[in-house]
């Protein structure tokens, strides 16, 4: 028996509509003409994918931009800016602030979600608590993956170390790094490393965040990846340094990633708007190409990183959007390589996440958004529309086409 189907359902890369049956949360049927009496929610031809999959946010300090002091001239100083107010935060202010960016995460399709959150002993364990309820109450729609990481760095800013190991006791599950905040890098690596080990949790780093190749951290990186089996385990984020080096550099860095398992997510939002502020003009975007490192074998996903604060003083939580952005500046244009930006909100990034059970395959999860369009090429170029959201078999969002009101014929 089944409990709900989507109808006229438009798979990525496949030819014929088809029917997708839900039964007790899970995938039950893929297949053509469904006959049943369960209720239908028709697709009309659109495009049905696994929901989207958010892999680098911030929920916990988004939405300060209001409380945090102007930029200090063509510096951005978001560090800085964000620590002055990160003593001010409550659980509770946490909560709310981070509810609004969650529900419009879901609104714009995302049904799974890696959230970095802060501790040290400015902010304490407040964020985590708040994120951690938030996550529980939010189950219905999302699932979030918390982790945890030292933003303001770890081996020089004594008690953010057993802040983050009592994060883990409370459930976290991913531990993160900022090593370009520390005083010594390669320490804090090694250090996120043994307690990767010690709890059995995968690693998703802060990277390389700056403006020259120089004394790249990546490099370490792999090289600890590869002596602990960690590969498939390990993911990167920003590494805009990258970005700097000529082409064959890059394809030497991607290959070199790709050999040690290691993942990269590309924040364009916000690496386009703290890259490049030493220059007045002819500014550098910093925003590592995605294709590039995909088509040397390294898996790539597309996330939106801050939302309304000093990293990025904007966001509607778009996934579609970010893709859209990261063709643009990346100025790709083959219609293979603008789907596969689609691939890094969906199923590049279950992959990042170790999400075995993701995608519209029978027995999977009843995970599904459904776009305003007809194929991953179309929904990039055109930032289309999520209509419906279901998660585990339930309709969580819907969304009306916009529609034109025309005069009467005369």
């Amino acid at each position: 028996m089944l409990d709900h189907v989507i109808r006229n359902a438009r798979l990525p890369g496949a030819g014929d509509l088809v029917d997708i049956g839900f039964a007790a949360g899970r995938i039950a049927a893929v297949e053509r003409d469904i006959v049943c009496d369960a209720p239908a929610y028709d697709a009309g031809g659109c495009l049905c994918c696994g929901g989207l999959v958010e892999t680098h946010i911030h929920l916990d300090k988004s939405r300060i931009a209001d409380r945090c002091a102007p930029e200090p001239g063509r510096l951005p100083d978001a560090v800085r800016r964000i620590s002055d107010v990160k003593g001010t935060f409550t659980v509770e202010d946490v909560y709310a602030r981070a509810k609004t960016t969650l529900e419009n995460c879901i609104k714009q399709g995302a049904t799974r979600m890696r959230t970095h959150v802060e501790v040290d002993p400015k902010v304490g364990l407040r964020g985590f608590e708040a994120v951690r309820a938030l996550a529980a109450d939010y189950a219905w729609a999302i699932y979030v993956e918390i982790c945890v990481f030292p933003q303001e760095g770890l081996t020089n800013n004594p008690g953010t170390d057993a802040l983050m190991i009592e994060a883990i006791r409370r459930g976290a599950r991913v531990v993160g790094a900022a090593p370009d905040y520390d005083t010594d890098h390669a320490a804090q690596i090694r250090r996120v490393f043994d307690i990767a080990r010690e709890h059995d949790l995968d690693i998703d780093m802060h990277l390389d965040p700056g403006n020259t190749p120089e004394n790249l951290d990546v490099h370490l990186v792999c090289e600890l990846t590869e002596r602990f089996g960690y590969g498939g385990r390990v993911a990167i984020g920003h590494a805009t340094a990258l970005s700097t080096m000529p082409p064959d550099g890059q394809v030497a860095i991607a290959r070199r990633l790709a050999e040690a398992g290691i993942a990269v997510t590309i924040l364009p939002a916000t690496d386009l708007f703290m890259m490049g502020r030493t220059q007045s003009y002819d500014v550098r975007r910093g925003v590592v190409d995605a294709n590039l490192f995909v088509e040397q074998g390294c898996n790539c996903t597309l996330s939106t990183n801050n939302v309304l604060n000093p990293f990025t003083p904007y966001g509607d939580c778009s996934l579609i959007r970010m893709a859209n952005l990261h063709a643009n500046v990346l100025q790709v244009s083959r219609p293979e390589r603008i789907a596969e930006c689609f691939a890094m909100l969906t199923e590049r990034s279950a992959r990042l996440m170790n999400l075995g059970d993701y995608g519209i395959a029978i027995g999977h999860p009843a995970d599904v958004v459904v776009i305003d369009a007809v194929s991953p090429g179309q929904a990039v170029a055109e930032i289309a529309q999520p209509l419906a959201v279901f998660k585990n078999g339930r309709r969580t969002v819907t969304r009306a086409r916009a529609e034109l009101h025309r005069p009467d014929a005369c």
